[in-house]
């Protein structure tokens, strides 16, 4: 069985935004906000959905970055 370590709270991402040099949050995975049903859909059906064409194959979560300074965006895969 393969695990999020960012979803379950086993381990920390630490990014640096680009643009300010601030830590960015991790918001969640990119799944979770396509609608306000997908958080609770089975995870592995909404990887086919995720715009990543093999996580599902290779075990990789996709999650969202935030940064608080300036608002920037990044998305990651974090490995399952």
């Amino acid at each position: 069985m393969h695990l999020c370590p960012l979803c379950n709270g086993l381990g920390e991402k630490t990014k640096q935004c680009p643009n300010c040099q601030t830590i960015m949050q991790d918001v969640g995975k990119v799944t979770d906000y396509f609608d306000d049903y997908s958080a609770y859909m089975d995870i592995e059906i909404m990887k086919l959905y995720d715009g990543h064409k093999s996580s599902l194959e290779d075990h990789l979560c996709l999650h969202y970055f935030l940064c608080p300074n300036c608002q920037r965006q990044e998305t990651d895969s974090i490995q399952e």
